[in-house]
């Protein structure tokens, strides 16, 4: 039975739940040398993991997001990626353990800005999916939905209002604000702790061992 101190705690999934640097990387690259454009260093595109992808694109190629070059970015990265997503991807480690001490107090959802076909296969096959209540991300042709809208879509579904987001870029922090709700921002990920601190954060620590501390504070405050 769950106390009354039970809230919900959202999760991004890249950079936070699963270590996707190699696979979308790969994939961004891919999708630039499909379309005869510069290929880019791996290092360099690890900061486009966590928004939208076709704003990412819209970076890399100087066109709109909803130009013909992004657009066939996005594809060409999606059927990459549908692939190379379940073979080169892993769990943070140290989340399985913190997701099961958070699970006996709180319900756990995720929300992520990767669009919610790849999401669930994901999370199903890197045994992660039992853990939460729900899976929130955006649909494959919405490729411009905002983290607030993701988050805000993920408490209206559970039908909730007290609740702590788990991010690791400003864009996580950022969407939770605007939905009202504090966030703990985490270095482990893509984010800086100076983007984080700069987006705002409401806490920033190093290691999953740490969540189950932080929500607890947020939730004194």
């Amino acid at each position: 039975m769950r106390s009354d101190a039970d809230i919900t705690v959202l999760f991004d999934l890249d950079g936070v739940l699963i270590d996707s640097r190699l696979a979308v990387t790969a994939c961004i690259k891919h999708a630039l040398r499909i379309q005869g454009l510069p290929e880019r260093a791996p290092e360099s595109l690890e900061r486009f993991i966590g928004p939208p992808l076709a704003a990412g694109f819209a970076e890399l190629t100087g066109q709109p997001q909803s130009s013909h070059t992004v657009l066939a970015c996005l594809a060409n990265y999606r059927e990459r990626y549908s692939e190379v997503s379940l073979l080169q991807t892993t769990v943070v480690p140290g989340i399985p353990e913190a997701l099961l001490t958070l699970s006996e107090d709180h319900t756990l959802a995720v929300a992520t800005s990767k669009p919610l076909a790849f999401a669930e296969p994901l999370l199903q096959s890197l045994a992660l999916r039992d853990r939460f209540a729900l899976i929130a991300g955006p649909e494959l042709d919405a490729h411009q939905e905002d983290k607030s809208t993701t988050i805000r879509t993920a408490l209206a579904t559970l039908g909730v209002t007290s609740a702590v987001m788990v991010g690791d870029r400003s864009f996580d922090i950022l969407g939770a604000h605007a939905c009202a709700i504090p966030a703990v921002g985490v270095t482990w990920g893509i984010g800086s702790r100076q983007e984080l601190a700069g987006a705002g954060a409401d806490t920033i620590i190093d290691s999953p061992s740490e969540l189950t501390r932080a929500v607890d504070h947020l939730m004194r405050r």
